[in-house]
């Protein structure tokens, strides 16, 4: 049976505008984003069989170019418009913050920041440097590699802030293993940047880690 001859209610493209896109499950949306099924089988089918094959939402959307095209249904061309659908969403996210929402919309910087770092490999280390207003001048990545006392230097963060007329930061990095708990090189670390900056009237706002579906805030936990 074609999603054609589905009752209204249940059709993923009409569901999601008489709803709205949150009410829908991740093979609903996918199926939006595939358009169409292969023989005998659905869109919704499809993005069930490749949400099992690849684990999950999240292995799906990052997997690399080879293996998301050898699934089934799928080719450079998918692989390519969802490059692009996600490359819109980061770069959304990114011009909400450049009109000064950063501080305004917690939920926005988490957002971002986990746009921006949840789909790494490797742990990155970044900073979203901020004006005397906490507006957004701009998002770096300043460190990649492991993070320890060693891999981050509080005179080079400090140099590029002067740069670029930083009044406050925010820092952030990644948990490859997907799990969100600061470690206490993480705070360590944190600490002698908060230091370093201090000497420069340089506030360091917070510092987030982002995991697998979690970012931990240190101002939250009040190491801030």
């Amino acid at each position: 049976m074609s999603i054609r001859d589905w009752p209204e209610g249940e059709r993923p493209r009409e569901k999601l505008l008489a709803l709205g896109p949150e009410v829908l499950s991740d093979a609903e949306l996918l199926a939006i984003f595939l358009r169409v099924g292969v023989e005998g089988r659905t869109a919704v089918d499809l993005a069930r069989d490749l949400l099992a094959t690849f684990g999950g939402l999240r292995q799906l959307l990052e997997a690399d170019r080879q293996r998301f095209c050898a699934a089934h249904g799928m080719g450079t061309a998918k692989y390519a418009q969802l490059q692009a659908t996600l490359e819109l969403s980061r770069r959304h996210l990114a011009s909400q913050l450049a009109r000064g929402e950063a501080l305004t919309s917690p939920t926005l910087v988490r957002a971002y920041l986990s746009a921006q770092l949840r789909h790494l490999g490797h742990e990155e280390f970044a900073a979203l440097f901020l004006d005397s207003q906490h507006r957004v001048i701009r998002y770096e990545s300043l460190f990649r590699g492991t993070l320890d006392s060693a891999s981050v230097y509080p005179r080079e963060v400090a140099r590029r802030a002067l740069e670029l007329g930083a009044g406050a930061i925010i820092f952030a990095h990644n948990h490859p293993s997907g799990v969100a708990e600061p470690s206490d090189a993480d705070r360590r670390i944190t600490e002698r940047l908060r230091e370093a900056l201090g000497l420069f009237e340089i506030r360091v706002l917070d510092h987030f880690v982002v995991g697998d579906g979690e970012v931990v805030s240190f101002a939250e936990r009040g190491w801030l």
